[in-house]
């Protein structure tokens, strides 16, 4: 198939790049290059059946001519991260909405034959139930999860109105190599890596008692290519791990001394996909353990030797509007 990935030079875009290269599909990459490098594409360069287009979703007239011919769309590109979100909410709602909205319309008017969505388990906000299913209530909690959710609005609104064969993964807490090392402070993962390479103590959120849905990023990309592979259209599916783990496991497993910040408000205390439907439709199901996947992190944790290094002075100051918007003390 020849297919577009946007966001491809991000993390889990160059990962699925990857992966449809090695199965001989054709992949011509979209990213404006924010928060995406080309360092992740080093290995698909390296291919016959690569091509990179330096464009933002923006725009539709960057993008719209790149779509002539497409099979399968695969749509990552997006801003991420709350506090951004919080303080510069104008730039998610062009990036996550109207960026989208222009990936549909070129689909649609090229004919593509899937079109499948990279969606965020953060419209769920904090759950009721757990593990969380597909019918859960949405709740999200800051721009962020909202504008994931609503191009996820969007996508599904196409696919049954203008037929455009869609689905939408639902993502649960993504880690592995190559995630982003630069930028907002964001996931723990990076967080966490930068401070052990530099023999600082783990900052540790509240008691470190919550747990998250650690979804190992080649399991991710595996489910993008068996929802592009499938016969289904209209679909909302989770993809987790199938467990969850809590910020004191991972503390220990990759050793060394904590410390304790205060907790955040409209953070879950659980994150915890109910992986059934996605099995059930698409055959899918994770393969990369927990702790197999924090052991690969370790061994790639030079990666991280340029990240910013966190300490709890550097995140109340890079936090103030999350507990200013969101409630609570610092």
């Amino acid at each position: 198939m020849k297919c577009i990935v946007t966001g491809g030079a991000g993390f889990i875009g160059s990962h699925l790049v990857d992966l449809l290269i090695n199965n001989n599909h054709e992949v011509v990459v979209i990213d404006n290059l924010i928060s995406g490098r080309l360092k992740n594409l080093s290995l698909a360069a390296k291919s016959q059946n690569f091509k990179f287009i330096h464009a933002d979703i923006r725009n539709i007239d960057e993008i719209s001519s790149v779509f002539n011919g497409v099979d399968w769309v695969f749509h990552l590109a997006g801003m991420a991260d709350i506090v951004p979100s919080i303080e510069n909410p104008s730039d998610y709602f062009s990036t996550n909405v109207t960026g989208t909205l222009n990936v549909l319309q070129c689909s649609v008017l090229n004919n593509v034959r899937r079109f499948i969505y990279a969606a965020s388990s953060s419209c769920y906000g904090i759950p009721e139930n757990y593990p969380t299913s597909e019918c859960a209530p949405i709740k999200p909690q800051y721009p962020y999860a909202l504008t994931k959710y609503m191009g996820e609005e969007l996508v599904l609104h196409w696919a049954s109105l203008y037929k455009i064969p869609a689905l939408s993964l639902r993502l649960f807490n993504v880690y592995g190599v190559r995630s982003r090392t630069t930028g907002a402070y964001g996931a723990v993962f990076g967080v966490f890596l930068a401070q052990k390479l530099n023999n600082k103590p783990l900052t540790i959120v509240g008691d470190g008692s919550q747990t998250r849905d650690f979804t190992y990023v080649s399991d991710v990309v595996n489910a993008f290519l068996a929802a592009a592979e499938s016969q289904s259209t209209g679909e909302v599916v989770n993809v987790g791990s199938g467990s969850h783990y809590s910020i004191e496991e991972l503390a220990a497993l990759l050793g060394g001394e904590v410390e304790y910040i205060p907790k955040r408000p409209g953070e879950p205390d659980c994150t915890f996909a109910d992986i059934t439907k996605i099995q059930h439709l698409l055959g899918w199901k994770p393969q990369v353990s927990f702790v197999d996947g924090v052991k690969r992190m370790v061994s790639n944790i030079d990666d991280w030797r340029d990240a910013p290094i966190w300490n709890s002075s550097k995140i109340e100051q890079a936090t103030k509007s999350w507990f200013k918007y969101l409630g609570g003390k610092l």
